[in-house]
């Protein structure tokens, strides 16, 4: 048997206790509620967030090399396998312009 999951509850103010709040925020100066240009202006966060997108993103694959391959790149630090994709890209260059004469 699961057990019930309580919920917090959510004390919603009245009308009355609500004109309270809101007349004691504009009474503060350092508290303004924001303008419509400004909230107009808002972006949402999950907009701004991670990187920007790539027009050719980098695909995902399962890729079996050689330990002495590995070993090779590995040993060169942190971004091998950067640089290994840069060594096939420079071989897929070579190996299209040969295709092209």
């Amino acid at each position: 048997m699961s057990k019930a999951v309580k919920r917090p509850v959510i004390a919603v103010p009245t009308a009355a206790e609500d004109r309270a709040i809101t007349a004691a925020a504009k009474a503060d100066p350092d508290a303004q509620p924001l303008t419509t240009r400004q909230l107009k202006a808002m972006v949402p966060l999950r907009t701004l967030r991670g990187r920007p997108k790539v027009e050719n993103p980098k695909q995902l694959v399962s890729v079996r090399y050689s330990q002495e391959v590995l070993a090779f790149f590995r040993a060169t630090g942190d971004g091998w396998q950067s640089r290994m994709d840069g060594v096939l890209r420079e071989y897929v260059t070579r190996q299209s312009r040969k295709a092209q004469r």
